[in-house]
């Protein structure tokens, strides 16, 4: 549970008017429950206990990579005094979607033959894929409105006096968002709707359809204070020369000379002084227009000019890392280099792929990167360590983080409570019911781990489920089972339940951490160590993944269902139809060797200390077509199984290709071998 509630203001807020809203008779957004953040508002926000995993370079600047939410990680950064100066924020966009990163098996470097057919298994790549969901985009537009207040009130409240903040939204619910940007930081403080590229679809057939290709985002931008200022970007245009009206608005004194036989227009001056339009005309940039009779000067052509607001010139979509939603690096630095200078703190509280953190560094800014899950932090650790960025990696111990992201960790839920099923006339509110002999039908609540508010079981959602839902429930129902990721006060809680809940109605509460910790295994990994006069050396001799064999089963049993669907076969395997090789491809199951080193993503070596945070003193990573990426720098040569370093190894730490990482000591024993 939170160690404590840290104020969303430097004050006390109590008896403090929040938002003008609040005093209003009606919101401006009214919608279902739209008065519960006020109460989470006014309680502060939750302080969880934070580690610190990884320490990577000396990190002079204090770059942070954090693994938790928005809120924890606020409240963790407001509690340690860090102010941000700009915020760039691409949260999930309420679009109704699961985002899935593809999984590729690597090469298996005991396999001889993986070299010498190296080229031709790259055309093959497609065909040793799966794809894990990475997080969850599924919302009610009340919950996700709800959801979002709170993180903006959160990033408001580390914000400095001069930072900046821009939302990045599409078409689905930007526009309920703009307004509780409003709310949040003010009409006043609104300065632009940047309209930005997205990648562009072709339609190959003209036809009928129900609406237009979506072509563009909106990002938001909001400033703390009207002194905040920015530097107007460029952006390359070509821009033939052109005559333009040499006279301006408004009356200056001195500015109304006479000018080829003329005074300005009423009301109006001419734009430079008398002996500059001397000047231009000798220069041959001031003339009068034969036509007209007016004055004009010369703009002369140019390849750049000041950006407004539509950014048509670049992309906001990049896919470099096979990491969806991931944004275009031109779009972060043109947005950096506008609201920050050198030395400034840039922060991403949805940081996806780390591409803000990225380019914050190479423009000599520091970063804070903020995502729940995991593969973010590793895409990111890894897109900085090849940048050459120092930083630590912190985790929130907030209870999120249970198994990779939120959206994984749901979707396995239902399968890892025994009994569990879908049961008609319960309400969405319960995740099933299990059917026991002694109490028949048993309603059970999971907590919604995408949403953050339902993550802390604390007496007014018990109050829910006790008035609210329970009384609903069919008479023949005689008790409930309510899991939860965290207990505010597990005594309060029960007694509130013997006092206010129904007495002919049990009500059960679990810890949803054991049930997971009691069936996802760990990953087992067996090497040995050897030993020269120069160095020591690791070798990989098994790999076994039970998470990983389960899913690669799931995948190819899918796969066998589908090969018959021509409407669901991949495309490789309907070109490879088309040219007669149905037997080579049609089923193409993905098949993991005895030793199962084509499911090992990194390795690294801890030389430097047995316990606390992770050192990375010698560090390989395969990339998805077996090159060996070694210390964050990219090599040309296949990994063959085993890592060396200069100093013993005190810790191995072993990343599947999912994310999963496994860390083991190896035995004084084994670095005394030679």
């Amino acid at each position: 549970m939170p160690i404590n509630y840290v104020p969303f203001y430097p004050t006390p807020i109590e008896g403090q008017a929040l938002l003008n809203n609040f005093t209003r008779t009606r919101r401006a957004l009214a919608y279902r429950d739209n008065d519960k953040p006020a109460q989470r508002i006014l309680r502060g926000m939750p302080l969880y206990e934070v580690d610190k995993v990884e320490q990577v370079g000396e990190n002079p600047n204090g770059n942070l990579i954090i693994r938790g939410e928005c809120l924890s990680a606020c409240a963790y950064l407001k509690d340690q005094g860090i102010q941000v100066d700009l915020v760039y924020i691409d949260p999930p966009f309420a679009s109704g979607a699961n985002y899935a990163k593809k999984i590729f098996l690597r090469r298996n470097p005991k396999v001889a033959q993986s070299i010498e057919q190296a080229e031709q298994e790259l055309d093959d790549e497609a065909l040793r894929t799966f794809e894990e969901i990475m997080y969850g985009d599924i919302w009610t537009k009340e919950a996700y409105l709800n959801w979002m207040y709170e993180n903006l009130f959160a990033i408001k409240s580390i914000m400095s006096p001069c930072a900046s903040i821009y939302v990045h939204m599409d078409w689905h619910i930007g526009h309920y968002v703009k307004i509780l940007l409003d709310e949040v930081f003010g009409e006043d403080n609104f300065r632009n709707e940047i309209v930005v590229k997205r990648i562009k679809k072709s339609i190959k057939e003209r036809e009928r359809v129900k609406s237009l290709n979506v072509a563009t985002d909106s990002i938001f931008f909001y400033t703390l204070s009207d002194d905040t200022t920015i530097l107007p970007p460029m952006k390359r245009s070509k821009r033939a020369a052109r005559w333009h009206s040499f006279d301006a608005p408004g009356i200056r004194n001195g500015m109304d000379y006479e000018l080829f036989g003329r005074k300005p227009p009423a009301g109006r001056h001419w734009m430079r002084s008398r002996d500059v339009a001397e000047q231009w005309i000798k220069q041959g940039k001031l003339r009068c227009n034969p036509h007209t009779g007016k004055p004009e000067y010369l703009i002369d052509e140019t390849e750049v000019m000041l950006c407004d607001s539509l950014w048509d010139d670049i992309v906001a979509y990049s896919f470099t890392t096979d990491y969806n939603t991931e944004k275009s690096e031109s779009l972060l630095k043109r947005i950096i280099e506008a609201s920050s200078s050198p030395g400034m703190i840039v922060a991403d509280f949805f940081g996806g792929s780390g591409v803000t953190a990225k380019v914050s560094h190479d423009l000599g800014r520091r970063f804070i990167h903020v995502d729940v899950g995991i593969n973010s932090i590793q895409i990111t650790r890894s897109r900085l360590k090849s940048a050459g960025a120092s930083f630590d990696i912190l985790e929130v111990r907030d209870g999120v983080a249970l198994f990779r992201n939120p959206a994984q960790t749901m979707e396995k839920l239902a399968t890892l409570i025994p009994g569990l099923g879908k049961v008609e006339d319960l309400g969405d509110f319960w995740a099933g019911a299990i059917q026991d002999g002694k109490f028949g039908i048993i309603p059970v609540y999971l907590p919604n781990l995408l949403d953050h508010r339902e993550k802390l079981l604390d007496l007014p959602q018990l109050n829910r489920i006790i008035n609210e839902q329970i009384p609903s429930l069919p008479d023949s129902v005689k008790k409930v089972i309510v899991y939860y990721v965290d207990i505010e006060n597990e005594k309060e809680a029960k007694d509130f339940i013997r006092e206010y809940g129904n007495p002919q109605v049990d009500v059960e509460l679990r810890d949803l951490k054991t049930v997971l910790h009691e069936i996802v295994l760990n990953d087992e990994v067996e090497y040995v160590v050897s030993q020269t006069q120069s160095e020591w050396r690791v070798e990989i001799i098994r790999f076994y993944s039970d998470r990983l064999v389960q899913k690669i089963d799931a995948h190819n049993k899918k796969l066998k269902l589908n090969t018959g669907n021509k409407k669901n076969r991949q495309p490789k395997l309907e070109e490879a139809i088309q040219r007669n090789e149905r037997s080579q491809l049609e089923v193409a199951p993905l098949e993991i060797s005895e030793n199962g080193l084509e499911l090992i993503e990194l390795i690294s070596l801890d030389c430097t200390a047995s316990g606390g945070p992770w050192h990375s003193d010698a560090e390989i990573e395969i990339d998805k077509y077996g090159y060996v990426i070694r210390d964050g720098q990219k090599t040309g040569t296949y990994w063959d199984a085993s890592i060396s370093s200069k100093r013993p190894p005190l810790r191995l730490k072993v990343r599947n290709i999912a994310g999963d990482e496994t860390i083991v000591l190896i035995s004084k024993e084994a670095n005394s071998l030679s």
